[in-house]
């Protein structure tokens, strides 16, 4: 019997050759940046804020983020089983980049043949390291939840579609705990669920207490961990950081559409308007119905990507699947082309990824900053603290150093459109900082966002007064110093 137009069925031997493709894929495109500990920016707090929960820190009183619990529960597992290396969170972000290859896999069989669905696991895999999801960046974890929610509710012709679509509604309640801008997605699958329940004769009441309970499953995870804060005395903490700063946060002047991210979208401009092309002309969709599915999802992941006032590049990756899903037509190899469109669509994937260059690079890194952790490891410990105001979060973790604040990210302290969001002053914060004497203050000479002119201006003078130049070090085309207290 063919696997095609049955998603829920159990893998062939020739599925398990296609996941052991799929594999190796991810090893090869997410290796050169396994235990990278500046592979990225973001995902260093979340790590710091991980194993310090196995310490006994609690996220968003001891260690301030306003990301969800969830997500830093993900780092702390990975370190609890892996140590507190880097590799350990990259490791299961491969693993969660596999299942969402997977997905996609099982997902695109409904519309085309195992080798171009094969296809379009390995462009995902290629995708998501090319926007930003190549270490352990939130959109590694949450995407494959939204491709879990999106296999349990896109045949509402299934036997047990209500049971699955419950099952869907709590896995995005557990997709919120990682990022809540997942919101709009979740909100169509259960839409989505919802309408084909009233085609097929539900009635309103029915409808009513369907909708109720998917609600109640999607917010369970949420209210649990908010039940738990209320419980230690600290509801206030938990309401501030996941909600009120939220909306505190200041817009950036250029809005969500930045013109510096127009050629960093022409992989997936490209990949929508030439499959728009193969659906209408060229390759039309078998399977209406499912298309129209992944038509629909795709609007949904752009309002994910667009819900915040600030979109920044890595954000991107939530479209990645669905995108993939979208140009299916255009990559069947059934299609007039024959292969020809699905070997130029991944050879330009892997064109633009160029993993020689990102080998390369990490390697250059890795020597770059453990020199530079090293020499200020010499001049910090567990009671004399670093403080880094702007530059890699790991330094923390690499020097063994006490941290100096609850804002440990740099970018809460110095970034102009963190200065409302807090709940404190950015520069009380620092001037308490700098008045208990940090052994060593970590800078960088080009800034990642507009920072706030007054927080810099009392970190210069200190640097001027007090600090003498201690290292540097050249991390992805900034140079970072550290300067030494002399006095």
């Amino acid at each position: 019997m063919s696997s095609q137009g049955n998603p829920g069925r159990c893998w062939t031997r020739s599925d398990l050759w296609v996941g052991a493709v799929l594999l190796v894929a991810v090893l090869v495109v997410r290796a050169p940046w396994i235990g990278d500990p500046n592979a990225d920016i973001d995902e260093q707090l979340y790590s710091l804020i991980g194993n310090g929960m196995l310490h006994g820190e609690l996220p968003f009183v001891d260690l301030w983020d306003r990301k969800p619990f969830g997500l830093f529960a993900l780092f702390a597992l990975a370190h609890a089983v892996g140590g507190p290396s880097p590799a350990a969170y990259q490791v299961l972000a491969g693993l969660f980049t596999l299942a969402g290859a997977a997905m996609t896999y099982v997902l695109a069989r409904s519309l085309v043949d195992r080798i171009t669905a094969t296809g379009a696991g390995l462009l995902y895999v290629m995708l998501m390291s090319t926007y930003g999801s190549h270490s352990g960046q939130t959109e590694a974890f949450h995407v494959p939840l939204m491709l879990a929610m999106a296999l349990l509710v896109r045949d509402p012709a299934h036997p047990h579609a209500v049971r699955r679509a419950l099952v869907a509604m709590l896995v995005g309640g557990l997709a919120l705990q990682v990022k809540y801008t997942v919101l709009p997605q979740c909100l169509f699958f259960g839409l989505w669920a919802l309408w084909w329940q009233r085609r097929q004769g539900a009635d309103w009441p029915r409808l009513a207490r369907l909708a109720l309970t998917f609600a109640m499953l999607g917010l369970l995870p949420t209210a649990a961990v908010g039940a738990f804060y209320a419980a230690i005395g600290e509801w206030d903490a938990f309401v501030f950081a996941n909600f009120t700063s939220f909306f505190d946060r200041l817009p950036a002047a250029v809005g969500r559409f930045s013109p510096d991210q127009r050629v960093f979208l022409l992989p997936l401009v490209v990949l929508l308007v030439l499959g728009t092309y193969a659906a209408a002309r060229m390759n039309p969709p078998r399977d209406r119905r499912t298309y129209g599915f992944v038509v629909l999802w795709l609007l949904a992941s752009a309002a994910t990507v667009y819900l915040p006032a600030t979109v920044y590049r890595y954000y991107y990756a939530a479209l990645v699947p669905a995108v993939v899903l979208f140009a299916l037509p255009l990559i069947d190899r059934k299609g007039p082309a024959r292969f020809v469109p699905l070997g130029l669509v991944l050879a330009g994937a892997a064109a633009v990824l160029f993993l020689p260059r990102q080998y390369a690079q990490s390697q250059t890194q890795r020597a770059a900053i453990a020199r530079l952790a090293a020499t200020i490891a010499l001049h910090v410990d567990e009671r004399h603290c670093l403080w880094i105001f702007d530059g890699p979060t790991a330094l923390y973790r690499m020097t063994n150093s006490c941290l100096p604040t609850r804002y440990i990210y740099p970018d809460h302290l110095n970034n102009a459109l963190e200065r409302d969001s807090l709940g404190i002053a950015q520069e009380a914060e620092i001037a308490r900082i700098l008045a208990a004497r940090p052994p060593v203050i970590v800078t960088a000479d080009t800034a990642l966002t507009s920072q706030n002119p007054r927080a810099k201006r009392l970190v210069a003078r200190a640097i001027a007064e007090h600090y003498r130049p201690l290292a540097q070090a050249r991390l992805h085309e900034r140079e970072i110093r550290a300067w030494q207290r002399i006095d």
